[in-house]
């Protein structure tokens, strides 16, 4: 089979016109398209590129770095906000450009990014910017990260009505492919209208990574014909009058947007039935949720066209532009508006309608019907079943009653349900600190103080109880509402948790707002270096800790500490003076004497994130200590204490003949050394030595895997969807992109949904991964409830959760998941708890059948072979491969390996192990000696006595062993009376026992 011939800077490329990238790729190849667009058009313009990260943008600010030498070439500049509101500040200013002397260029087109929030906190500069309006040859594009989800939020949001408040037209693309061909048009309506154009982002799409065209050419940009410019036009200009600008954004603004709209016709009617009588009105996801809604409930288009539907896609989601509107209404019954959160089209949608006479007019709902009862949510997120049931609802009440569709729309919702009998497992995945992270430390506070939560990763120490972190505020507002509470309590004084990040966005406004106000308040600053939450990007203007120390002594701070894993790495006089330094060790003395003192008080908690100092490892950008800790699991306990002083997921359970101990997972360890501080004589640090792996000669491998057959894949008809899980931090999205990107080498279509957010700090992750014959055969990029035909279970507990069992179709669905257990946050903090292991397997069995489940100790063997559990993820792809299970060719795999650039021989070396596996798993054990984790067979309680007995004697000697034998025996005996004389009251008993 020939494969595309595909290079990892496609995305960047013009003469690449069939791509693979992600969502935030397409936001970075968008304005290099506009630029270009401008050149053929013999235009000299420029961009520019501000915001502030946010999740699910949060990798948006990493991508245009990494791109920065494909901007620079297009005269693209991209300089981060601090914040949000400054940020779309500097994007006003570029379409200021051409207003005064000395201008370099014709024009500047600028890209504005922020989360919901941020939305809502630049709501005055947004007003500004929009009424002063943008340049004639420049234009901007306000990207909005919604998360209607709350996948990894304080709050869910939608952004559109702030939008519309500032009277910005709206865009609300479906998919990536819309993302460039939408965003073209939309720099042009700015252009043309004078105004800012909001432009939706939700997780679904801009996280997503899909296989699409593109071209310089393949949007056509078309003039209205039916409406005229006033004179001088609609751009920015100065001097300009308040309610002149008034004036115009409420009048021909509004117009010309609507002009744009028509005769590029952004909003279309996609299906027609002859006739129509119920009309269904849809944009961005909630369209693609509809399609998929009636795959699902096996209604085609000619179906659906003798059913009488017409469905109306609106890309100009404000203002609802009236004459295609009307056009679509006309001769229905029925309106069903399907879109997501509170309802946007719908309101706009009854005002255009409410003066036709009332025999044309047809009825209209959405959010509820015509009895006022719920109908689609305003709350979470659609799905296709929700919307499935919505269309079944209303098709009843035109009189279609169809015993399939009831039939269809109950399978579907019965994937919503957990199989009767089987609860789901109470093991969760949930969100928890990395291993080494320093906010295992610095989020500690003394026993009879509370502290409150800001934004960041030191957040998740909401969920941990004995943390006693309570509340959170807005970004920026951190701290501020104990000035509120203060004169009301007997509470004396609180602690507040601040990130570096933050605190250079708008933390330290807070802080002053606390000095000022006089409340006792200690902040705890935790400068780690990097904003971890979104990807380790540095904080905007890089301040050192000397910085902010000066900072917040120049507010006014009482008293001011700085704790560092290395205190001695600072230079004499780095601090102001009476500031003191002290090591980690001394937290819990240093925040009890920061309590007592009135006032403000600031802690900087100093340690590079974890996280990111692997990274930087990686890179040889950051010193890697010759050192490992290791755990004697004979002298250890088990008592728990080194995950009481870490908090560290890599301290894990190891269950042996002699009780639970602990061990130190080595491929997860970040060298934070906190586990040692406890005190414990099993700790055991090895100085200079490497992890073994087996070593195969060339010649050996090639004998290994000679013989290795190829696989007969899955036919291909239709989309194949493939449901990854695993958990955060440990490669599970890779995994989704190597498939993603074989199936395009391959030239398939495809594409590939990763839910992360808060989970990528080790909660369960999950890769939705979806191959068809061509990009047109894929509709959503969410695998649908009961759409999955293979389960890649990287993780046996996200594999059982609920969310991935209302994926599988029992005998349809396939699965392979790896038996390695990988301890939850929960074992941190109860290092008893039973993982329940054989209800997992049992879950899946019942879920899946046993014919088309394999559970594999991936983790074990591919660690073994490779000498590190990274291994884990191309070790169960490939055994996955092996199996029959991808649709997609083996050389397009390796290249997809080698395409990535990350530990291409390892992988590849891992994949191929993992098909041997899969065709001779004999084989696999038998160079490795491998035994599986599975647990050693259940023993009499004899025979445990017996091999007791054995190892005492071998540790020390016979007579060691025959103590031990004795003792046993007494309890023995003790036991035997106790069951002959069979007490009847606790008196007795306790008489019986005390003697």
């Amino acid at each position: 089979m020939t494969l595309m011939q595909v290079g990892l800077d496609d995305k960047y490329r013009f003469e690449a016109k069939r791509i693979y990238l992600s969502g935030v790729q397409a936001l970075v190849r968008l304005p290099m398209l506009q630029r270009e667009r401008d050149r053929l058009a013999g235009l000299n313009t420029a961009g520019f590129i501000s915001g502030y990260r946010g999740s699910p943008l949060g990798m948006y600010d990493h991508a245009l770095w990494r791109a920065k030498s494909f901007l620079q070439g297009e005269d693209i500049a991209f300089v981060p906000g601090l914040n949000e509101d400054l940020a779309a500040t500097a994007v006003w200013g570029s379409q200021q450009v051409g207003l005064f002397p000395g201008a370099k260029v014709d024009g500047v087109f600028g890209i504005w990014y922020g989360k919901g929030p941020g939305v809502d906190r630049s709501m005055d500069v947004l007003k500004h910017a929009n009424s002063a309006g943008s340049s004639q040859h420049g234009g901007v594009l306000a990207l909005a990260g919604d998360d209607h989800g709350c996948q990894s939020s304080t709050l869910a949001h939608q952004s559109e009505q702030v939008f519309a408040a500032a009277l910005m037209p709206i865009i609300n693309p479906a998919t990536l492919q819309e993302y460039l061909d939408l965003g073209l048009y939309g720099f042009a309506l700015s252009r043309y209208s004078g105004c800012w154009i909001g432009f939706k982002a939700i997780g679904e799409t801009v996280e997503s990574s899909a296989s699409i065209y593109s071209d310089v050419d393949r949007v056509q940009v078309m003039l209205p014909d039916d409406f005229e410019l006033p004179p001088g036009g609609l751009n920015i200009r100065w001097p300009d009058p308040p309610l002149e600008q008034e004036k115009r954004l409420f009048g021909p603004k509004m117009e010309a947007a609507k002009a744009f709209a028509r005769a590029n016709r952004f909003d279309r009617i996609v299906l027609d039935g002859k006739p129509a009588r119920l009309g269904i009105i849809t944009t961005g996801k909630a369209y693609l949720d509809l399609r998929q809604a009636l795959a699902d409930l096996g209604i085609s288009d000619r179906d659906a066209e003798a059913l009488g539907l017409r469905i109306y896609k609106v890309a100009l989601t404000w203002p609802l532009e009236e004459v295609g509107a009307k056009r679509f209404a006309e001769g229905l019954q029925d309106v069903l508006v399907v879109e997501e959160k509170r309802g946007f089209i719908e309101d706009q949608l009854m005002r255009i309608l409410y003066n036709v006479d009332a025999w044309k007019r047809p009825a209209v709902v959405g959010k509820r019907d015509e009895a006022g009862s719920p109908l689609l949510p305003s709350k979470g997120e659609l799905n296709p079943t929700i919307v499935a049931s919505a269309l079944v609802a209303r098709l009843r009440r035109l009189g279609h009653h169809s015993p399939v569709l009831e039939q269809r729309l109950a399978r579907l919702e019965a994937f919503d349900r957990p199989a009767p009998g089987h609860a789901p497992i109470s093991l969760q995945r949930t969100p928890y600190f990395c291993s080494g992270c320093p906010h295992n430390t610095s989020t500690k506070i003394p026993e009879g103080s509370r502290a409150t939560a800001g934004i960041g990763c030191h957040g998740m120490a909401l969920f941990m109880p004995a943390r006693r972190t309570t509340t959170i505020s807005q970004m920026g507002g951190e701290g501020v509402n104990w000035i509120g509470q203060a004169p009301f309590t007997n509470e004396p004084h609180v602690f507040q948790n601040l990130g570096d990040g933050t605190y250079t966005h708008s933390g330290l406004l807070a802080l002053r707002a606390a000095a000022a106000s006089g409340v006792s308040i200690t902040y705890k600053i935790l400068y780690n270096d990097a904003v971890a939450m979104t990807g380790g990007q540095p904080a905007e203007g890089s301040f050192t800790v000397a910085q902010i120390a000066h900072q917040v002594w120049a507010e006014g701070t009482k008293r001011l500490a700085i704790v560092s894993d290395e205190p001695d790495k600072y230079p004499r006089n780095y601090f102001p003076p009476g500031a003191t330094v002290h090591h980690r060790r001394e937290m819990d003395d240093l925040q009890r004497e920061l309590r007592e003192t009135k006032g403000l008080t600031v802690l900087i908690y100093d340690q590079t994130c974890a996280a990111e100092k692997r990274r930087r490892r990686k890179r040889g950008l950051y010193p890697d200590p010759p050192k490992r800790v290791f755990i004697n699991d004979l002298v250890c306990e088990g008592c728990g204490d080194c995950s009481q002083t870490s908090n560290c997921v890599s301290v894990q359970p190891l269950d042996t003949e002699f009780g639970r101990k602990r061990q130190i997972d080595q491929s997860n360890c970040n060298k934070d050394y906190s586990c040692v501080e406890g005190f414990c004589p099993s700790f055991v640090t090895v100085h200079g030595g490497a992890l073994k792996r087996i070593k195969t000669t060339a010649v050996e491998s090639g004998q290994l895997f000679a013989d290795l057959p190829l696989p007969t894949p899955p036919k291909l008809d239709t989309a194949y969807n493939i449901l990854v899980t695993g958990i955060g931090g440990t490669g599970v999205i890779t995994v989704g992109a190597l498939l993603g990107m074989a199936a395009h080498v391959d030239g398939r279509g495809c594409s590939a949904l990763d839910f992360t957010g808060l989970s990528q700090k080790n909660g369960a992750v999950m890769s939705h991964v979806r191959i068809a014959p061509t990009p047109e055969d894929i509709t959503t990029v969410r695998i649908t409830n009961g759409g999955a035909d293979l389960i890649l279970g990287c993780d046996i507990v996200v594999s059982a959760s609920e969310t991935a069992l209302t994926r599988i179709d029992r005998g349809v669905t396939k699965a392979i998941v790896n038996a390695d257990l990988q301890p939850t946050a929960s074992f941190v903090q109860n290092p008893d708890i039973d993982f329940g292991m054989n209800a997992m397997q049992t879950t899946l069995r019942d879920a899946i059948g046993e014919r088309n489940l394999d559970i594999i100790d991936a983790t074990g063997l591919a660690a073994t072979l490779m000498g590190d559990s990274i291994a884990t993820n191309a070790f169960m792809l490939g055994y996955a491969f092996q199996k029959g299970t991808i649709p997609l060719s083996l050389e397009a795999m390796l290249r997809a390996i080698e395409i990535n650039g990350a530990a291409v021989e390892m992988n590849k070396q891992a994949f191929t192990w993992g098909r041997l596996a899969a065709h001779d798993m004999a084989r696999v054990r038998s160079v490795t000696q491998f035994r599986a984790r599975a647990g050693a067979p259940t023993r009499t309680l004899d025979e445990q006595i017996a091999t007791r007995a054995e190892f005492l004697t071998a540790y020390q000697d016979k007579a060691y062993a025959e103590r031990y034998l004795a003792a046993v025996a007494k309890v023995e005996r003790r036991k035997l009376r106790l069951r002959r004389l069979r007490p009847n009251s606790p008196r007795q008993l306790r008489k019986t026992c005390s003697s």
